[in-house]
Parts: structure tokens; C-alpha cells; sequence
């Protein structure tokens, strides 16, 4: 059995597949996941499993140099802004690197989940709590 705190299989299989700049994609229950990316559909029901619980995992298992947010979460849900923020400040001194913030249009964030290797759905019902990881190096 794996010893690792991630236990998601398919989650562990995208992430060891990672090369630099790679992204995944991790959203609340409404985001709509285009054709293409792997979908991990881990919501159960509202707030099951909450996204700032599949962020932390996540993050322990994956390196990550930028994170990418639609800008409407600001205004919108900055509590959740002001968690994933706070959370990928912690991130940045467990891993020894500077994460780059990028904000976009949620328009655009949409766009560019197409390009990930995958999206991971989560149980949250709070609007703009998604966030696209990229991939980093850990040399």
C-alpha cells in the first residue's frame, strides 16, 4: 500500500506524469470540464470533499512553480481567495521556491483548462474556487 498521504490513484498516476509547465486543473462542482483533459470526479455531494482539503493534498504531492485564478474570486469569494493565497505562501517555503500568481478572466481560466493533463472536481458550492497548478521542477 502506497505510504504517501495522496492516496487517489488516478490523481498519483497525473501528477508522476507531470513534465515542467504541465497544469491540472483542480475545480468546485460547477466548473465545466471540457473533452480532453482526464476527468477525477471526486465530489460526493455539496462541500464533499471541500477544496481547500484536495489543494493541501494535492500540493504535498506535486511541485508547483505558478498558480493560475480567475479574477472574479476577488470580489466575489475573496475568502477563498485569501485561503489559497495563505496556502501557497506556506507552499512556497515547504518547497523552497517562489510561486507566481496569475489572475485571468474566468472566461479565460475556462479556455485554459483545455490544456490540462487533467481536472479534479471537488464537492465545493462556492463560485470561483478553482485554481490551475503548474507544474515545477524540484532541481
Amino acid at each position: 500500500m502506497k505510504k504517501g498521504i495522496l492516496l487517489n490513484a488516478n490523481i498519483v498516476s497525473v501528477i508522476a506524469k507531470l513534465g515542467h509547465t504541465d497544469h491540472i486543473t483542480l475545480a468546485d462542482a460547477g466548473l465545466p470540464i471540457p473533452q480532453g483533459p482526464e476527468r477525477i470526479d471526486l465530489a460526493i455531494t455539496q462541500g464533499l470533499p471541500d477544496f481547500m482539503s484536495v489543494l493541501s493534498v494535492i500540493t504535498q504531492e506535486m511541485q508547483v512553480e505558478k498558480a493560475i485564478l480567475a479574477g472574479e474570486i476577488t470580489t466575489v469569494n475573496p475568502q477563498m481567495e485569501k485561503a489559497i493565497l495563505v496556502h501557497l505562501q506556506a507552499l512556497e517555503l515547504a518547497q523552497g521556491n517562489s510561486i507566481e500568481i496569475v489572475y485571468c478572466s474566468h472566461e479565460s481560466f475556462k479556455q485554459m483548462t483545455h490544456g490540462s493533463k487533467a481536472v479534479v472536481r471537488t464537492g465545493e458550492c462556492s463560485p470561483f474556487a478553482n485554481v490551475i497548478l503548474c507544474s515545477g521542477v524540484t532541481f
